[in-house]
């Protein structure tokens, strides 16, 4: 299935896609996409009804897919090109950081560039969404505990990331635009064949492959759960190709009145302005 949110920030309800790309209507079915309502018990029964049955609901805004994630989590340097292109050694193990809740938006929800900031920056990466439990997770068993996949612009404040005393947090925490949708893993039959597009002002700005990733999702999962227990609706985006600004011999990072848009194959389209604070 591909599901989403939708409606006024705060007041979005439960909708789907049905096989014509409709938005229907599941409030009357499931109230919310959220840590107590991710599970297979819940995607079986919703996987049961005709969507072409349900009402319609026209154009409107599509919120965030998942409602208050417990954990927001991040890998950095997962492909080896971007990594090379910042200048970075490829790890061993995945570099892991958080990034704050509070910064999650839909996925066409303006960002709000802060008065301080001068080197922001995008990140089109593939975000995990955890649907099951799970504590020494094996790589095996990983995909079980995989409720489906999303977009993720992982916007970076790359002087707040660099020079702020550590701690990626701060420099990770001005927006997570995620969405349009949560699309279940069997909607997609090739995990490792999604292509990542990142465009900048009309611009092609970053282009990857998930077969290009350094750690794989099964991989990840299993890592994390290793340090701590994973619950339904915590989010994994799972690193960003090369071309990012921060990459550039002269860098001009975003600016308000900057548009970008982003697609990844299965996974739908986001498009996103930059305006002042």
């Amino acid at each position: 299935m591909k599901l989403l949110r939708v409606g006024a920030k705060g007041q979005e309800k439960v909708a789907a896609l049905d096989k014509d790309s409709k938005i229907r209507d599941l409030s009357s079915v499931i109230k919310d996409l959220n840590p107590d309502t991710l599970n297979f018990k819940n995607l079986n029964n919703l996987q049961k009804i005709v969507l072409e049955k349900l009402p319609e609901i026209k154009s409107t805004r599509i919120g965030a897919p998942v409602n208050r994630p417990g954990d927001f989590l991040a890998i950095g340097l997962n492909y080896k090109a971007h990594a090379q292109g910042t200048g970075s050694e490829v790890k061993s193990e995945p570099i892991v950081f958080n990034k704050s809740t509070g910064c999650i938006l839909g996925p066409n929800d303006a960002v709000k560039k802060p008065k301080s900031s001068n080197k922001l920056d995008h990140e089109i990466e593939v975000a995990i969404v955890i649907g099951k439990e799970g504590k020494y997770i094996t790589k095996e068993k990983a995909l079980d505990h995989i409720f489906g996949f999303s977009i993720c612009n992982d916007y970076s404040e790359r002087d707040w990331q660099k020079n702020r005393n550590g701690q990626w947090i701060k420099g990770k925490s001005i927006a997570g635009n995620l969405g349009p949708y949560l699309v279940t893993k069997d909607e997609i039959s090739n995990l490792y064949d999604l292509k990542l597009q990142l465009s900048l002002n009309g611009k092609k700005r970053q282009e990857g492959n998930t077969n290009q990733l350094i750690f794989n999702f099964e991989y990840l999962v299993s890592y994390l759960s290793h340090f701590f227990k994973l619950f339904p609706g915590t989010i994994i985006t799972t690193g960003t190709p090369s071309g990012t600004i921060m990459e550039d011999e002269n860098p001009v990072f975003l600016k308000p009145g900057d548009e970008l848009t982003l697609a990844i194959t299965h996974l739908g389209e986001q498009k996103q302005v930059i305006m002042d604070e």
